[in-house]
C-alpha cells in the first residue's frame, strides 16, 4: 500500500492506495498555514498520519503533491504557494527521514492533476497534451511523450503567468521582485490585471460577478453564476462569454506553440458543461484563421476531487520504475 497526500492551501487530503490506484481509505486535515506554522510543523503533520496507519497496513512509499515549483529529482520545493515557509526546502528528504526513510515522490499540484489524466483520464490515449486547471489561479502542465515537460527552471506549464493585453505603460511601471514583495507586505495592492490568471481563473470570474452584482466575494460561486445566467442575467452572460473567448484565444496560442493532441480543461468549474461548450464555440471560430489551429481539440478533464491523489501516485510509479 502507498500513502498519498494532496496538500492544499486549506486542507491536506490523504489516502491509502494500491499501486493500481484503488483508494482503500481517505481523509483530510487542516494544512499548516496559520501564523507561526513552519517546516517542522508541516513535516510532523505528515508524520502523524504515517504513524497512525503504518500499524494497520504495510506502507511501501509516500507520494505527495503540493504547491510551488518542485524538483522531482531532489525533492526540493521552491516558492511553496500558500505554504511560503517551504520555499527552498528539501521537503522530500525531510519527510523520508520522518517516515522511516521510505521512498518519497513529490510533484506540483497542478502537474499531479495532469498526470491523473495521463494515467486513467482523458489523456491516456495520447502522447502529447496540455492541461489547464482553473481554480484560485491557473495551474497546468505540458505533457510530452506521456511525461511532464518541466523546463530548465521548473516553470513549464505555469499558464497563469501568461501576459494578456499588457500595455507598454504597465510594463514601464513594473518594479523589481523585492520591491513588490515589500509593497505587498505593507498592504499596497499593485496592478496585475494583465496576467492571465487574474483575468480568467475561477476566482477572477467570481470576483467580476461579485462586483457586477454588488455582492461580497464569499456570496458568489460557480453554481450561482450559472443559475443567474440561466435566469437571463445578460450582464453575467456577457462576463461568461468574455471568459470563454479569452480562454479559447489562449488555447489557440498553445496549439500553435506545442501542437498537442488534446487540451484538457480542469478545475471545479470544468464540471459545468456550458463552460467547456463556450470555450469550444469560440475556438471553433478561431480555427478558421489558419490550418495551424485545425488540430485544436478541447476536452474536459475526467477527474475532479481526487485527481491529485491519482496523479501523485502515478508520478511515484514513474519516478521509481513501477509502471506496467
Amino acid at each position: 500500500m502507498y500513502l498519498v497526500f494532496d496538500v492544499g492551501g486549506t486542507f491536506t487530503k490523504y489516502a491509502i492506495m494500491t499501486l493500481e490506484g484503488e483508494i482503500m481509505l481517505k481523509g483530510k486535515f487542516p494544512t499548516k498555514v496559520k501564523k507561526g506554522d513552519d517546516v517542522p510543523d508541516f513535516v510532523e503533520s505528515i508524520g502523524e498520519i504515517y504513524d497512525e496507519y503504518k500499524q494497520k497496513v504495510e506502507i511501501e512509499g509516500i507520494a505527495m503533491d503540493l504547491p510551488g515549483q518542485v524538483d522531482v529529482d531532489t525533492g526540493m520545493v521552491y516558492g511553496g504557494g500558500a505554504l511560503v515557509y517551504l520555499d527552498n526546502v528539501n521537503v522530500g528528504k525531510l519527510i523520508s527521514e520522518r517516515c522511516d526513510n521510505l521512498q518519497v515522490a513529490l510533484e506540483n499540484d497542478a502537474k499531479a492533476a495532469a498526470m491523473a489524466e495521463v494515467w486513467k483520464g482523458n489523456a491516456k490515449d495520447v502522447d502529447d497534451a496540455c492541461v489547464i486547471v482553473f481554480g484560485t489561479g491557473i495551474g497546468g502542465a505540458i505533457i510530452k511523450n506521456k511525461e511532464v515537460h518541466r523546463g530548465k527552471n521548473l516553470c513549464a506549464g505555469e499558464f497563469s503567468f501568461f501576459l494578456n493585453n499588457m500595455t507598454r505603460e504597465q510594463a514601464e511601471k513594473i518594479t523589481n521582485i523585492e520591491e513588490r514583495e515589500q509593497a505587498k507586505a505593507n498592504g499596497i495592492v499593485q496592478d496585475y490585471s494583465f496576467i492571465w490568471g487574474s483575468q480568467v481563473s475561477a476566482m477572477a470570474l467570481c470576483e467580476r460577478v461579485a462586483k457586477y452584482k454588488g455582492l461580497d466575494y464569499d456570496d458568489v460561486d460557480g453554481i450561482k453564476i450559472y443559475e443567474w445566467a440561466a435566469q437571463g442575467d445578460e450582464g453575467i452572460q456577457d462576463i461568461l462569454e468574455d471568459i470563454y473567448f479569452n480562454i479559447a484565444r489562449q488555447c489557440c496560442c498553445l496549439q500553435a506553440a506545442f501542437d498537442p493532441e488534446v487540451i484538457l480543461i480542469g478545475g471545479g468549474i470544468s464540471a459545468q458543461p456550458l463552460f467547456i461548450e463556450g470555450i469550444r464555440r469560440y475556438a471553433n471560430k478561431m480555427m478558421n484563421l489558419t490550418r495551424i489551429y485545425q488540430g485544436l481539440r478541447i476536452e474536459p478533464c475526467k477527474f475532479l476531487n481526487d485527481s491529485n491523489l491519482y496523479g501523485a501516485l502515478y508520478h511515484y510509479k514513474q519516478k521509481y520504475g513501477l509502471l506496467d
